[in-house]
């Protein structure tokens, strides 16, 4: 048994594989306190709050 292809596979069949391979935007949420957009389930750096709750505090 062998590791080795036994044909070589084409650009358009290797491509194929590859396809796939994007980057995707980040998917943004606004703020429940200040509007400003996060990234969903984390802390808001704005404002420093989660779930309507002051969380940490920011150094304005």
């Amino acid at each position: 048994m062998s590791i080795c292809p036994k044909n070589k596979s084409s650009k358009s069949r290797r491509d194929k594989r590859r396809a796939n391979w994007k980057m995707t935007a980040p998917t943004l949420v606004a703020c429940s306190r200040c509007g400003e957009l996060t990234v969903p389930h984390r802390v808001c750096r704005a404002c420093g709050s989660y779930n309507k709750k002051q969380v940490i505090s920011v150094d304005a």
